[in-house]
């Protein structure tokens, strides 16, 4: 592993340790990341602050509000920022799957007109990998804006701590 990419090993610590270039902003018991990924300009995760919660029912009842209200105003930045600058915005789609990775997480997939009628209407994941994370979908300085953008409206509605 290439010394600038060993923070994807341990996303959560090295959020923790100020070194994940992906860190939007911290949230209530999270950390709110723009996505490695760009085949949705605007693709966010919401990971939780503490690696040893593997699931959302490992949180207390409060904390587990403050996650999910944390996955709620990134949801809203994220449809801020993507309604301005981004053509044929449509919605937002939340998930929490937990299917693949070690620790809390919910992915936040903005929607948009533009996307082929295959894919309209039908989950993110049946996007071919290649599309989903190829090289040309890859975080780039061409996100630059739209990630200013969400970290100013995360701001704006007085969410990060």
């Amino acid at each position: 592993m290439t010394e600038p990419e060993t923070w994807k090993s341990d996303r959560i610590g090295s959020a923790r340790a100020g070194t994940n270039p992906t860190v939007l902003a911290k949230l209530p018991q999270s950390f709110a990341v723009i996505g490695d990924t760009q085949f949705l300009p605007g693709y966010c995760v919401l990971l939780v602050d503490d690696p040893s919660i593997d699931r959302l029912t490992d949180l207390p009842k409060r904390q587990r509000l403050e996650f999910l209200n944390s996955m709620d105003t990134l949801g809203q930045a994220v449809e801020a920022a993507c309604r301005a600058i981004e053509p044929g915005f449509r919605r937002m789609n939340y998930e929490i799957l937990g299917n693949t990775d070690p620790c809390l997480h919910a992915h936040l997939f903005p929607r948009y007109e533009w996307e082929s009628p295959a894919h309209i209407g039908r989950p993110v994941w049946l996007y071919d990998p290649e599309e989903f994370y190829g090289p040309e979908t890859a975080l780039a300085p061409r996100h630059d804006e739209l990630r200013l953008r969400i970290v100013t409206e995360l701001a704006d509605l007085g969410a990060a701590t």
